[in-house]
């Protein structure tokens, strides 16, 4: 699978930065990306920092990295935090003929303590899994996720067991390795009970007495989750009306294919008989249309009136307020709480998403669009 456009974003960074973090969650496709970069960009020497022997080799950091030339890559850079100053010392050098590749799978906030250390001379960009522009096709995306290794499984069988294993995997392996010290099976039961907050409001109080959990743990919990890119929380839009504004965020599973496995939903038809088949929906779309916009973290809203109007996704990008509505049905119909959004936001658009073949207009700043073709970029703002 070919990712032209993220080749492209390192290409440019590449101009004006010495060093480029790629950042996403482990699986999610970093180090192919990283080769495929390195195909033509010689000579290239990559460290692999879970290889013992690339370890030995980095015993001492500044003799091994100050004499390479072209372009080094360090993997999972997050299992040694230490190397951050040594870059510093290497890149302020101004070596014209060297650059650094560094990927991670932890956010920026998760790793900030020790990159900060590299800050104006380090540009990030956030490696998502596979997304509808990569894959083209819908329904395969949502139910088996964007994980390379979960999409072009051959059945839907060996999606779901190579989840379950991820999974597995990250709770176990991963998460220690950034020295978050969690019991696995704390955080599977945490991971799980948010399985069923997909969509909605984070009440760390009350998963917290589910899980007889301080709110400060849950707290950390999520945190943890938004960290290595499993969890988004959105933020809540606040206007400067006298209405009762919801303030706490949203909570969405980055991944359809994560969040379907810990529901145990091993296919498309398990899906579609599902009580969480619309929250699923919802998520895969959102995920998808700000991947789309290309919106950061801090683009992106929610905005709602206690019981009386709600918007699901507002992005605040380029002077421009977007609102989307996502709905799974067949038949789209403008309700009073799209009036209220689009006129207490002041909205530029409103755009409702909904699963089916057709486009049309409800009025003169509101439309439906089926997903597949907003993505195709034929509708969008």
């Amino acid at each position: 699978m070919k990712r032209d456009a993220f080749i492209n974003e390192i290409n440019q960074l590449f101009r004006v930065h010495p060093a480029i973090a790629l950042l996403g969650p482990r699986q999610c496709g970093k180090t192919t990306l990283a080769q495929m970069y390195a195909e033509t960009h010689q000579p290239t020497k990559r460290f692999d920092l879970e290889n013992p022997e690339d370890l030995v080799l980095l015993e001492n950091p500044m003799l091994a990295l100050s004499e390479l030339e072209g372009l080094v890559i360090l993997d999972e850079i997050q299992r040694r935090p230490d190397l951050f100053p040594v870059l510093r010392v290497l890149i302020d050098r101004h070596k014209e003929n060297q650059k650094f590749l560094i990927l991670g799978s932890a956010s920026r906030d998760l790793i900030r303590q020790s990159s900060e250390t590299l800050a104006g001379r380090l540009a990030h960009i956030e490696v998502t899994p596979f997304s509808y522009w990569e894959t083209g096709e819908i329904n395969k995306l949502w139910v088996r996720g964007g994980f390379p290794l979960a999409y072009l499984a051959p059945s839907e069988v060996d999606t779901f067991n190579w989840l379950k294993f991820y999974i597995i995997s990250f709770l176990e392996r991963d998460i220690p390795s950034l020295g978050i010290n969690v019991p696995a099976a704390t955080l599977r039961r945490f991971w799980m009970m948010l399985a069923h907050y997909h969509g909605n409001i984070f009440n760390a109080s009350e998963i917290g007495k589910s899980l007889s959990a301080s709110t400060t743990a849950i707290r950390h919990y999520i945190d943890i989750l938004v960290g290595t890119f499993m969890i988004r929380q959105l933020q809540p839009w606040v206007e400067n009306i006298k209405k009762r504004q919801v303030k706490t965020p949203k909570i969405y599973f980055r991944d359809s294919g994560v969040f379907h496995s810990l529901l145990g939903i091993k296919s498309q038809e398990d899906l579609f008989h599902h009580p969480k088949m619309g929250a699923s929906w919802e998520g895969f779309a959102l995920e998808e249309i700000i991947r789309f916009h290309q919106a950061d973290p801090e683009d992106c809203f929610f905005w709602a009136v206690h019981s009386q109007a709600e918007l699901d996704l507002l992005i605040v990008k380029g002077g421009k307020k977007i609102g989307f509505e996502i709905k799974y049905t067949d038949a789209p119909k403008i309700t009073k709480s799209m009036h209220v959004a689009l006129e207490t936001l002041d909205l530029d658009s409103l755009t409702v998403i909904y699963p089916g073949n057709q486009s049309f207009a409800l009025s003169e700043k509101i439309r439906v669009a089926n997903l597949e073709g907003y993505l195709k970029g034929t509708l969008s703002s």
